[in-house]
């Protein structure tokens, strides 16, 4: 099956995305077999967690170039179809690495340093930052690099309040350096807007907006655009845009952030695959790296996510995989992580 529904989309992209110009031929990105493929798993784990809906996006690297991209969601009957959801926003943990790494960026802090989450619920002002386990009593005295491994939103806080004490502003400053957030449009996805934040300079900002925002609230982001800073991470610090059809590699921002960061937070996020909440993304016969995510919206329902990069001595695809469900059990590894697991296993095979 051919995935023309793409190549025709990115006609009508185009025009939202760059001036007017002459109509030109598009040659699709998209690998078919791997989109028909990727379809098929990402469905039946919908199916399994009867979730509401979910996606998936597989991407080259170097050039930006879309391989698949999978759209579903469950509308009246039981069975999932395909819908264009790549402009809809949400809440992500995914920031937690991202927010690492701007502090990195400051000189301060090291991802050898240990911060104390004590039994997995700190107080912030008047509420409380709770850590997935805290019924557990919590994970002690940790990394910050088991932190991210375990997902700790305590251990990025607190990581956070080193490296920018009360000065929130900086921080943003830095993610905006970043290109956090970007792009602000990609030809044949329609609709596309940017990422949203609340920061201080916002009538919405409160003495607890920093905290949560840090871990993943108090914004919203397409699942593509953060791939496109996972797939920074990959590339060195070099992020480039996704691109659905095939030219040239535009580069949106040459270098995200030092190399030696950029090093410290690849190796990070390995051990998450390694050692971490990660596990069961780990594929049978390469080495990959990335992070889980799990966020609760307003609705009461929850996005899982998963998402990563392969191989890791030398990345050539980053996957992100976003799973939107109603109720408990949830859990970014082990359900967006077996989706990314089951992709990366058949383009290895």
């Amino acid at each position: 099956m051919r995935y023309t529904i793409l190549t025709i989309i990115a006609f009508i992209g185009l025009a939202s995305c760059q001036p007017k110009q002459k109509t030109i031929e598009l040659t699709s990105t998209i690998d078919s077999t791997l989109q028909i493929k990727a379809t098929s798993i990402l469905e039946n784990k919908l199916t399994e967690l009867n979730a509401l809906s979910g996606q998936t996006i597989v991407m080259e690297v170097q050039t930006g170039h879309i391989k698949a991209m999978v759209g579903l969601e469950r509308k009246d009957s039981a069975d999932y179809q395909s819908c264009e959801n790549f402009s809809q926003t949400h809440e992500s943990a995914l920031i937690h690495p991202i927010s690492i790494l701007a502090a990195l960026e400051t000189g301060k802090v090291k991802l050898s340093d240990t911060v104390d989450v004590d039994n997995g619920i700190y107080p912030v002002h008047d509420r409380k930052l709770i850590d997935h386990n805290w019924h557990r009593g919590g994970y002690g005295e940790i990394s910050i690099k088991q932190g991210l491994a375990s997902s700790s939103n305590i251990a990025v806080y607190k990581i956070i309040e080193k490296a920018f004490g009360n000065d929130a502003q900086a921080y943003f400053n830095l993610i905006d350096k970043m290109s956090y957030g970007k792009p602000n449009c990609i030809a044949g996805i329609a609709n596309l807007k940017p990422a949203y934040f609340v920061t201080p300079k916002d009538s919405g900002w409160s003495d607890t907006a920093f905290a949560w925002f840090c871990i993943g609230y108090n914004q919203t982001i397409t699942p593509i655009q953060t791939l496109t800073f996972y797939n920074a991470i990959a590339n060195n610090g070099k992020m480039v845009q996704p691109q659905l059809y095939k030219d040239s590699t535009t580069v949106i921002n040459p270098q995200i952030a030092s190399q030696a960061n950029i090093d410290s937070l690849k190796q990070a996020l390995e051990y998450v695959v390694t050692d971490g909440l990660g596990q069961p993304a780990k594929p049978n016969k390469i080495q990959v790296a990335g992070e889980t995510g799990t966020i609760q919206l307003e609705d009461g329902s929850y996005i899982v996510e998963f998402c990563g990069y392969f191989p890791v001595d030398a990345p050539q695809y980053s996957i992100i995989v976003s799973i939107h469900k109603d109720r408990l059990p949830t859990s970014g590894g082990l359900m967006a992580g077996d989706v990314f697991k089951q992709i990366v296993d058949y383009m290895n095979e």
